[in-house]
C-alpha cells in the first residue's frame, strides 16, 4: 500500500461521514415545520418556485410546505431570511419618524384612535367596525394604490382563505370578515410584483413581517407597496377545532359552500352552509368564552408581534378584557382602535377621515389598547422567556430586531420570567410545539 493511502481512505471515510450528518435542504426546510414555526404563508413556495415547494394541507390539517423537486442550500437559506417562523422584525428603522412615540408594548405609534367606516353597510359587514375593508377602498378610490393584496374565504376550503388582488371597492368588500384559517397569503407574491401596480397589502402581522423580509431581497417590494395594513392579531383556529365545530353543526368541512367567522355585526355571527343548509351561532360557540379556550398553533402561541409593530396602520377590536360578552347586543355596529405608526399610516388615517372614509370617535393611549387586549400585552412580555425556552431544547429560536422583547423581559421579576420558560419547556417536552414532516414526494441535493 502506498504511503498515505491510509489517511487519504480516513479522509475521505471522514468526509463521507460529515456529508451524512449534515442535515440536507430538505431536512433544514422541514425543520421549520416539524417545530411549529411553520405560519403558512407561502412565501416558500414563492422564493423556491412550486417545481420545487408548494404549499399543502397536511395529515394535521394546516398549509404546509412539500418538497415536490431538488432543493439546494442557497435557497433554504434565502427561505430562513424571510420566513416569518425564523425571522419577524419591527418596523424598519428608517420609518420611525423622529417625533414618533415608541411603547415597548405597543410598539411605535404617532396617532392611536377609536374609529369606524363611514359607510354604515361598510361597517356592518366588516370584522368589528369595518376599518380595513373601508381603507382598502378608499386607497383604491383615492388614486394612492392600483391594487390591494388581502385574503378572502377559499373557494375550494371555505374554513381557510386564499390570497387575492383587488382592483375595485365591490372586490375589497368581498374580502370583509376575518379569516381564521389557515392562508397562504404569499405564494403568488412575485406574480404580483410582475405586474408592476402599485400596492396596498393588508395581511396579519406574520404577513406583514414576511414581506418585509422579501424586501431585503426584492427592491420591488418597497417600491411597489405603498401601504401595509394588519389586524391586531390573537392567532387562528387549529383546523381540528374548526373541524370539531362543524361536526358539531351535523355538517362536514367537505360539503360545505361556504364558512364566516364573524362579521355582519361585532363580531357577528358564525356561519356555515351547504348546498341545502344555514347554521348559525354565537362567535363565543367557536372561539369559547375566554382566552383559556382558544386553539391556536403552536407558533401563535409563541408570537413576538401580533400587533403589527411593522405596519403603518394595525386596526384591533375594541373590547374591555379582549373579548366580547353574549350578554353584547346582537346588533352593535363595532368600534375599531386603530394605531398610526409611520408619517404614511397617520396621513392615510386622517385623510380617509376628512374624506368621510372613516368616521373617528375619539384619540386613545396604548394603556387603552392594554385594555382592549390584555392577551397581547401579556404574550409580548413573555416572549423573550418563552424563546429562552426554545434555545434550551436546541431547537430553533426565531431572530427579532426592534420589538423590544429583552427591554420588556427586564420590567418582569426574574420568577414570571422563569415560570414562563419552565411552561414553555414543560409543553415542549409534552409535545406541544411539534408538528409532523408533511408527506409527499421529496427531492434535494
Amino acid at each position: 500500500m502506498a504511503p498515505g493511502s491510509v489517511d487519504r481512505d480516513h479522509s475521505q471515510t471522514r468526509a463521507t461521514a460529515a456529508a451524512l450528518s449534515k442535515p440536507s435542504p430538505t431536512d433544514r426546510l422541514y425543520r421549520i415545520v416539524e417545530e411549529g414555526l411553520c405560519i403558512g404563508c407561502g412565501l416558500c413556495e414563492a422564493v423556491a418556485g412550486p417545481d420545487r415547494v408548494v404549499m399543502a394541507k397536511t395529515s394535521s390539517g394546516y398549509l404546509h410546505p412539500t418538497v415536490v423537486g431538488p432543493l439546494d442550500h442557497e435557497t433554504v437559506d434565502v427561505v430562513y431570511d424571510v420566513c416569518p417562523g425564523t425571522r419577524i422584525d419591527g418596523l424598519p428603522q428608517h420609518l420611525v419618524a423622529e417625533d414618533t412615540n415608541v411603547d415597548n408594548v405597543w410598539g411605535p405609534w404617532r396617532r392611536i384612535v377609536r374609529a369606524w367606516a363611514g359607510d354604515p353597510d361598510v361597517r356592518h359587514e366588516g370584522s368589528t367596525g369595518g376599518v380595513l375593508t373601508a381603507l382598502g377602498q378608499y386607497l383604491l378610490t383615492s388614486g394612492r394604490v392600483q391594487a390591494v393584496l388581502h385574503v378572502k374565504a377559499s373557494v375550494d376550503e371555505p374554513t381557510f382563505g386564499q390570497p387575492v388582488l383587488s382592483l375595485t371597492e365591490a372586490d375589497v368588500l368581498e374580502g370583509a370578515g376575518s379569516r381564521y384559517g389557515p392562508t397562504a397569503t404569499l405564494t403568488d407574491i412575485y406574480e404580483v410584483l410582475d405586474r408592476e401596480l402599485t400596492l396596498a397589502f393588508i395581511g396579519k402581522p406574520c404577513d406583514i413581517a414576511a414581506l418585509r423580509n422579501l424586501a431585503r431581497h426584492d427592491e420591488r417590494v418597497d417600491d411597489l407597496v405603498r401601504y401595509w395594513l394588519t389586524p391586531v392579531c390573537g392567532g387562528f383556529g387549529t383546523p381540528s377545532v374548526t373541524e370539531r365545530f362543524v361536526r358539531s353543526l351535523g355538517m362536514e368541512t367537505e360539503e360545505l359552500t361556504g364558512f364566516r367567522y364573524r362579521g355582519r355585526g361585532c363580531p357577528g355571527p358564525t356561519v356555515a352552509t351547504t348546498a341545502d343548509r344555514r347554521e348559525e351561532r354565537h362567535y363565543l360557540d367557536y372561539w369559547g368564552d375566554d382566552e383559556s379556550s382558544w386553539a391556536l398553533p403552536w407558533r401563535c402561541r409563541i408570537c413576538p408581534d401580533g400587533i403589527g409593530d411593522s405596519a403603518d396602520l394595525a386596526v384591533s377590536d375594541t373590547w374591555p378584557g379582549g373579548s366580547p360578552t353574549r350578554q353584547g347586543s346582537a346588533d352593535d355596529p363595532g368600534v375599531n382602535a386603530v394605531v398610526a405608526r409611520t408619517v404614511a399610516g397617520q396621513d392615510l388615517l386622517e385623510s380617509a377621515a376628512a374624506d368621510g372614509a372613516l368616521t373617528i370617535d375619539y384619540d386613545i393611549t396604548p394603556d387603552d389598547m392594554s385594555i382592549y387586549q390584555p392577551h397581547q400585552m401579556h404574550k409580548k412580555y413573555a416572549v423573550d422567556a418563552r424563546f429562552r425556552a426554545l434555545g434550551d431544547a436546541g431547537r430553533i429560536v426565531p431572530e427579532t430586531n426592534r420589538l423590544r422583547l429583552a427591554e420588556l423581559a427586564g420590567e418582569l421579576p426574574v420568577s414570571i420570567n422563569r415560570y414562563q420558560r419552565d411552561g414553555t419547556a414543560r409543553r415542549l417536552a409534552q409535545g406541544k410545539g411539534t408538528e409532523p414532516r408533511p408527506p409527499g414526494p421529496i427531492g434535494s441535493m
